[in-house]
């Protein structure tokens, strides 16, 4: 499908976007968040394809048949970008230039963009570096043109390999330099959490998938006013502040709130380990409010891709109350949901109205008052 209203402008931002069923996808659905993330990365979008196939081809992941039409499309919407949403190897991304005349970039390379774009403290910006770097690593024979010589052949022997190497080793050594940065960078965010813990400070942290609502929730229940957009990965540094809940072990302690990074599906590998240090806010945390957002028509994917994370950085364990947002999309009341045992255990909100954030506050302050009776029986 092409976007012939698009304006002509900078080629290298008029993207075409490819979404391919392998039997396992909710094609129109990741196809509207794949155009999510590429206008976030700030492209243009001019067109789509999609298309059915039993396994991805070695050489193209598309084959052939469908490498040919993607070329056709590109040309006729003059796109310069080609974004699949999907994994591609170097080779397969190097095959895929080669045949469309273009940039092409996958899922994992169009998130790192927007998450180079999005930071702005020294510690997110080395992050991204890092997580950029480790994705370039594994494809680096393909990362510059002048790599080409080491393919041999008359004329072309030479410093190839040589310049390979070193990009290796610069590449190596900046990994290195980075790493030890973000390690002083954990060991103080662990100082700080003993600290909180020493002054009896309750830790909750928002969690949930981007654009679920976090920073605007967080807004709402602390009264601050940190950066809220509809977009995806619009928060990307930590914000602590502290939330006034009302009957919560009154004057024993205080109750911190955290806004986190917003996860996403097939979120990149390297990504969750350059953040670590970041997110080991939620593992840490006394509590989890999973926000989701009840208008999502993938909820439950949504869900899944966010526990799938938290189990990766050792959050699972924690305790957890899931908060439906955005319910004036879905027509449900504000209100809270409790199990058997009348722990409330889910609560739905409107961080945009404001619906259900006292509702919200109150479920934290039975959650604590019970966590301090049962301390003090222990």
């Amino acid at each position: 499908m092409l976007d012939r209203s698009a304006p002509s402008q900078d080629g290298s931002r008029r993207a075409l976007l490819v979404e391919l069923d392998f039997g396992d996808r909710r094609v129109d659905e990741r196809m509207t968040e794949l155009a999510e993330l590429a206008t976030s990365a700030g492209a243009t979008i001019v067109g789509t394809v999609t298309g059915r196939r039993s396994r991805p081809d070695a050489a193209t992941f598309a084959g052939s048949g469908k490498v040919e039409e993607i070329g056709r499309l590109r040309a006729q919407a003059d796109a310069g970008l080609v974004i699949f949403d999907h994994p591609l190897t170097g080779a397969q991304q190097r095959n895929l230039e080669n045949a469309l005349e273009c940039r092409v970039i996958d899922r994992t390379s169009l998130i790192l963009d927007i998450f180079a774009q999005r930071a702005r403290s020294s510690e997110g910006k080395l992050q991204v570096e890092l997580a950029q770097l480790k994705h370039l690593a594994t494809r680096l024979v393909g990362g510059w043109t002048h790599l080409e010589r080491q393919k041999g052949g008359i004329g072309l022997r030479g410093p190839g390999e040589t310049q390979l190497e070193t990009d290796r080793r610069l590449i190596t050594q900046r990994v290195k330099t980075i790493s030890e940065r973000l390690r002083g960078v954990a060991k103080a965010r662990a100082t700080q959490g003993r600290t909180r813990r020493r002054a009896d400070v309750r830790t909750v942290a928002l969690v949930g998938y981007t654009n679920a609502g976090k920073s605007t929730l967080f807004n709402r229940l602390t009264g601050s006013n940190s950066y809220a957009a509809n977009q995806l990965f619009a928060t990307l540094d930590t914000t602590i502040r502290r939330v006034h809940v009302p009957g919560a072990e009154p004057g024993k302690c205080a109750i911190v709130l955290s806004d986190t990074v917003g996860f996403i599906r097939e979120l990149p590998h390297d990504l969750v380990a350059a953040f670590r240090a970041t997110l080991s806010e939620a593992a840490d945390a006394d509590l989890l409010l999973h926000v989701i957002d009840a208008s999502a028509p993938d909820r439950d994917e949504q869900i899944a891709a966010v526990e799938s994370v938290l189990d990766q950085i050792g959050a699972d364990g924690v305790p957890q109350i899931r908060v439906f947002n955005k319910s004036d999309l879905t027509g449900l009341p504000a209100g809270v949901e409790r199990d058997p045992c009348g722990t409330i255990t889910a609560v739905r909100t409107s961080a945009l109205t404001g619906a259900g954030c006292a509702e919200l506050k109150q479920a934290l302050a039975e959650r604590f008052t019970a966590a301090a009776r049962s301390g003090a029986e222990a």
